[in-house]
């Protein structure tokens, strides 16, 4: 009886393991399921975002020109105003009577360059007859050239003192939005050292300063010489990024102001001119410059959630292949469009790229591919059949828009 109760146990303990094995052999011929994107060349418009601040086209600086003390403040701080137009009125009175006794000297001088005139005309006739002296005639001569230059010199210290008395009212030097007056009335100001009264800036139109690198700057030049950039009247146009994420309504034009590289960052200053006729762009806003650089017709894109990185830092994604296998495939990426990177390297058309489950599997497996929905600001994603076909051909989406990834500058 022992001996048979043993045999059975023996018996049941190798039905069961030959059945557990039977279930995980079955379990391991199931594939994992992923979710795979399939990559069609799309046609992209490539932009070049960098980082700015806007600086005002002219800045003129309103001063005092002669001293005194200030009368009254002729504008309204931050209004527009004209050139020419009188900001502030400084007490004129010692200049009136400065320009008073200038042209009383002037009238002085003249009277008396009409007598010694009279008197060198007579001499002249005089030593005709030999009545007088060289001596007194050359004398008589000297005297009328000496009253001829004080006239001169009467007639500058007039037009001093009619300048200084027209100081004494200060004009805009230019057209613009008219700054925080630095003075109130009953304040001395001085003409040496010049007392800053306000400031006067012109906002329309407006600078955005950033600076590139070389790289960039000469892929753009080549690319402009070959028509591919997008220009407005013959200069690279930019679009202008508020610190909100807004673009910016008018469109401006690139300058290259930079004659020298920057040794330390290897870059140069660019500039863009930017319309701003309601005055909504202020000096010192923090921008982005946006360079719109032309459009990519066979643009490959790869969705970020499907991009990672080993541990050199490089773009890493898997791919199914044909046979259903997992493939470890290692990306050169240029620019961020939107929740995808544009790939130069590593993918081709029709590849099918694992954007969900990559942690269930590794190269090598045999995986299940079902659809995968696009998130917000991908480009539509093309599922892979659950078995492998041949790859469609490429449709053309629509034209997202492009802008550089760090790492590219």
């Amino acid at each position: 009886m022992q001996w048979r109760s043993l045999a059975g146990l023996f018996a049941l303990a190798s039905a069961c393991a030959k059945d557990n094995g039977a279930r995980a052999g079955a379990q391991s011929t199931e594939s994992v399921e992923v979710g795979t994107v399939e990559i069609r060349p799309q046609r992209v418009q490539l932009t070049t975002e960098l980082p700015g601040r806007t600086s005002a086209f002219r800045a003129g600086e309103v001063r005092a020109r002669v001293d005194g003390i200030v009368q009254k403040r002729l504008y309204t701080e931050g209004a527009d105003v004209r050139e020419g137009q009188p900001l502030f009125h400084i007490d004129p009175a010692p200049y009136l009577a400065a320009l008073q006794s200038a042209r009383a000297q002037l009238a002085s001088a003249e009277a008396s360059a009409a007598s010694v005139k009279l008197l060198a005309g007579r001499y002249t006739r005089l030593i005709q007859k030999n009545a007088i002296s060289r001596q007194e005639y050359d004398n008589a001569i000297a005297q009328e050239k000496t009253a001829v230059a004080n006239i001169e010199a009467a007639r500058a210290a007039v037009k001093t003192a009619q300048i200084n008395l027209g100081y004494t009212r200060v004009y805009s030097p230019i057209a613009g939005r008219s700054g925080r007056s630095n003075v109130t009335e009953g304040t001395y100001v001085q003409q040496g050292p010049a007392t800053l009264l306000t400031t006067v800036t012109q906002l329309d139109p407006i600078y955005a300063d950033t600076n590139w690198s070389t790289v960039d700057l000469l892929r753009v030049r080549r690319a402009l010489e070959r028509g591919q950039l997008i220009t407005l009247e013959g200069k690279p146009e930019v679009t202008v990024v508020l610190e909100d994420g807004r673009e910016y309504a008018k469109p401006g034009t690139l300058l290259v102001t930079g004659v020298t590289v920057d040794q330390t960052t290897g870059s140069v200053p660019l500039r863009a001119v930017v319309p701003n006729p309601r005055g909504e762009l202020l000096p010192g806003m923090y921008v982005r410059v946006r360079l719109q650089e032309g459009t990519d017709p066979n643009a490959l894109l790869v969705p970020q959630r499907a991009v990672t990185r080993d541990r050199t830092g490089k773009a890493t994604a898997l791919v199914v292949n044909t046979a259903g296998k997992v493939e470890l495939r290692q990306l050169q990426t240029d620019r961020a469009i939107g929740t995808s990177w544009l790939v130069t390297a590593g993918i081709a058309p029709g590849d099918h790229v694992i954007v969900e489950g990559q942690q269930r599997v590794k190269p090598g497996a045999t995986v299940k591919e079902v659809s995968a929905p696009a998130e917000i600001g991908e480009p539509p994603a093309h599922a892979a059949p659950p078995v492998p076909q041949a790859r469609r051909s490429p449709a053309a989406p629509s034209v997202p828009q492009a802008r550089r990834s760090p790492e590219a500058r």
